[in-house]
């Protein structure tokens, strides 16, 4: 064993260190550059989706059609993130792309949540399992170390979704639009029922979860006030 002048410390070892500080900092470099990509094409998706709040419950197909070519943009790009990242241990390199990947995943559940994707009615839940899907990604993987979608990322992007829902409730009554509340309402409202079976060990997700009783009283409100005006639907 080669060891310095004085014998103490084994020749190389800070030459091998700055090595695999170098191999790191190329492979966050190349991460960084695919997740700059991804979030601005999310923004753009964004800024399609905002659009339903200003939309007809009866035209807003033709704004999930424009979000949702914008989103195979964003799906090429996390398969080449994912390809990328597949590389690499999951754990050591994740933060860099998780809360992009759970803004794509949000988009996805409102374009989903519109009637897009296939489900040609509003109101619906698209699963983790649809989302991976349409990501083309594997979900919540428990049997090798690779790039997927997790099932805090996917429950992250929920939350993500019950707050631009409730914003979508009253928007909804300004364009006279007097169904879509109460569908969102009941909607918010299974969708807490369902976090409450949920045991979160994660404390980020359980502080953001705590949050959605506030979302059910901020939509419940809207419909309550509806109520009083006499302008609730008979369904």
């Amino acid at each position: 064993m080669a060891t310095n002048a004085n014998g103490m410390i084994q020749s190389g070892i800070f030459e091998s260190l700055q090595r695999k500080i170098d191999d790191d900092s190329a492979v966050k470099d190349a991460l960084r550059e695919i997740v700059q990509e991804l979030e601005k094409q999310e923004r753009t998706t964004q800024s399609i989706l905002s659009r339903a709040h200003s939309t007809a419950s009866a035209d807003v197909q033709s704004v999930v059609s424009s979000a949702q070519s914008n989103l195979d943009q964003e799906i090429q790009t996390i398969h080449k993130l994912s390809e990328t990242a597949s590389k690499q241990p999951y754990y050591k390199f994740n933060y860099s792309w998780s809360r992009q990947i759970q803004d794509a995943c949000s988009s996805i559940l409102f374009c989903g949540w519109l009637g897009g994707f296939g489900k040609d009615e509003t109101g619906k839940l698209l699963t983790i399992e649809d989302v991976g899907t349409i990501m083309g990604v594997p979900v919540n993987l428990k049997d090798r170390d690779a790039f997927h979608l997790s099932i805090e990322e996917y429950l992250l992007a929920l939350i993500s979704l019950l707050e631009e829902l409730a914003r979508l409730a009253r928007n909804s009554v300004t364009l006279g639009d007097y169904r879509r509340p109460q569908l969102i309402a009941q909607f918010i409202k299974d969708v807490h029922a369902g976090f409450q079976i949920l045991n979160l060990k994660n404390d980020t997700l359980r502080k953001r979860s705590d949050g959605i009783k506030y979302k059910v009283k901020e939509v419940e409100d809207v419909v309550y006030d509806l109520s009083l005006r006499g302008l609730l639907t008979k369904e």
